[in-house]
């Protein structure tokens, strides 16, 4: 009989071994890539439809987002209020977005429903009307967001610091204007939606409990006909970066604002160099979780705001590091000046062992998380196979978490984190 009087051992995450769990693939008969996991206790399922419809392929300014939340907003033969009751008679969730390189349309539903929701996700993807009542009021809508939005700092500052970085000309530089909002028009939705909401643009996504009936239902839903028009692909053409020629930009948004937003930002490696998982253990050191260089020195010995941090944001065609806070503005110039000595510390001194042991276990402590659970694995492996990459890729991943050196830290600071290599943008 185990002795309860005696505390289990505990063990470092570090200390773990890590298995990514297999996930399986049909080639299905139109050739869509269908890529599914079954597990877990729950009935639950996940069916995520990803094309290469974000905003990189659109022909004019917010349609790719636009077609994406206009989706849900009826058919050729059926209204967005039967839609959208057809789907919550079944207490499922469908949601669907844009992002720079992506569009995707996600439903949630417990299994034994999922039969009886798949020709309505069929009819959404496949037949959307994008009628011009519907687009009026996404118009008026988007107008008023917009509105409200181009108030705040943060989204301002959001906007501009794309276009330093990239150039307003370039996909992920470019922004929405309300005059772009004005001009959408429905032909222009339909004949985006038409070319790459296609079955051979498609990718999908398959998790949870279900049966092999479920999974044959969405085979044959999805995986039987070209629906849609059908794309020869061709290389793209990558438009040229342009950045700014001016590094420091100061924008008054709001003459009685009390508080400015700050964002700094460069080109990095993206998520596919092999540089990039030595590049994120780095930017975790100095500005990338709670604990980090930059959240200890100015939100918890200066004060100068209630959080910051650094990301890489990694796209299909660039990566970039970011930092960014809001701070008062009266302390704004002070917040760069200390994130530029954590620049120049991080450059000039090792890491501590045990500071980078702490950083270490809390990123394979996250990972052990996202291994629990099918949507969650499902998620990892959507990262991978999104970005042409495979399981070994996670795999080494792992080992240089585990591995990665001070002296490595240092090599990389040095090579990444110059203030003179960033933009710096505060809007006030």
């Amino acid at each position: 009989m185990r002795n309860r009087s005696i505390p289990p051992q505990i063990h470092d995450a570090i200390s773990f071994d890590f298995s990514l769990q297999p996930c399986n693939l049909i080639n299905c008969d139109n050739n869509i890539p269908l890529y599914w996991i079954n597990a877990g206790a729950q009935e639950v399922i996940e069916i995520s439809l990803v094309f290469k419809a974000g905003i990189w392929h659109e022909p004019h300014n917010a349609v790719a987002q636009t077609v994406a939340a206009l989706l849900k907003s009826g058919t050729t033969t059926r209204s967005s209020l039967a839609i959208n009751e057809a789907i919550e008679y079944y207490g499922a969730s469908l949601k669907t977005s844009a992002n720079n390189d992506w569009a995707f349309v996600t439903l949630h539903c417990l299994s034994k429903h999922v039969i009886h929701i798949l020709p309505t996700l069929r009819a959404i993807i496949t037949d959307a009307a994008f009628a011009e009542h519907e687009l009026e009021i996404y118009k008026q809508n988007a107008l008023q967001r917009l509105a409200v939005n181009l108030r705040q700092s943060d989204f301002v500052a959001n906007r501009n610091i794309d276009a330093l970085l990239f150039g307003r000309e370039h996909p992920y530089g470019k922004y929405t204007e309300a005059a772009d909002i004005q001009s959408l028009n429905s032909e222009q939705l339909r004949a985006f939606h038409k070319q790459y909401y296609a079955a051979n643009n498609c990718r999908m996504f398959v998790c949870g409990n279900f049966t092999d009936a479920d999974l044959t239902a969405i085979t044959d839903t999805f995986g039987k006909d070209n629906w849609n028009e059908s794309l020869t692909y061709t290389t793209q053409n990558i438009p040229d970066i342009a950045g700014s020629e001016q590094q420091l930009l100061r924008i008054i948004n709001d003459e009685t604002s009390v508080q400015g937003a700050i964002r700094m930002a460069r080109m990095v490696p993206k998520r596919n160099d092999p540089v990039f998982p030595e590049l994120f253990v780095m930017n975790t050191v100095f500005g990338g979780y709670f604990g980090s260089r930059l959240m200890a020195n100015i939100r918890e010995d200066k004060g100068y705001t209630y959080g910051i941090y650094s990301s890489l944001l990694s796209y299909m065609h660039a990566g970039v590091l970011m930092i960014g806070t809001e701070a008062g503005k009266e302390v704004c110039e002070q917040t760069i000046i200390e994130i530029k000595k954590e620049m120049k510390l991080m450059q000039e001194t090792l890491v501590p062992e045990q500071e980078l042991l702490l950083v270490k276990n809390y990123l394979l402590g996250s990972i052990l998380g996202d291994l629990d659970g099918p949507f969650s694995i499902m998620q990892r492996w959507k990262n991978l196979i999104l970005n042409d990459q495979d399981s070994s890729v996670f795999n080494r991943n792992i080992a240089i978490y585990k591995s990665i050196t001070p002296e490595r830290i240092q090599e990389l600071a040095q090579m990444y984190l110059h203030d003179s290599a960033f933009y710096e943008l505060v809007v006030t």
